[in-house]
């Protein structure tokens, strides 16, 4: 059976860490900075039979923006339709309805994210961004 759930209790904090440790955009993240993100978003785990199987989380101010981040199924589990149920569950999350403008980056899932509504920015000559290399 597979369930979503935002109880952060719930959260295998090393099994995030150990599948985000490897990918593009979180490489060389430590299990304390993990827990840090963590410990400062709205958290999604997906779960199949209790097991947890996925990730997401969201960068907000519950009213005016939202920004998604670190969203992931493991490999074993991909192509079954559960970044759907997980990013559906995000999409729906009553405390996340009043939110206007949302946001995030992508690299190779821009199709999963257009069924959602999400699209090219409009004026991506507004936004900008500042980048800090590591002072660890």
């Amino acid at each position: 059976m597979i369930s979503v759930s935002t109880d952060k209790t719930k959260l295998d904090v090393p099994f995030i860490q150990n599948f985000l440790k490897d990918v593009y955009w979180a490489a060389g993240r430590t299990i304390e900075d993990v827990q840090t993100t963590i410990d400062s978003s709205f958290c999604f785990g997906i779960y199949l039979d209790d097991k947890q199987i996925g990730f997401c989380r969201v960068i907000t101010d519950y009213v005016v923006f939202a920004y998604v981040m670190d969203v992931f199924i493991i490999d074993e589990h991909r192509g079954k339709g559960y970044s759907s149920i997980l990013v559906n569950a995000m999409m729906t999350e009553p405390k996340l309805q009043q939110v206007k403008i949302w946001r995030l980056a992508t690299s190779d899932a821009h199709f999963l994210y257009e069924k959602f509504g999400f699209n090219s920015l409009a004026h991506p000559e507004k936004m900008m961004e500042k980048i800090v290399t590591s002072k660890k």
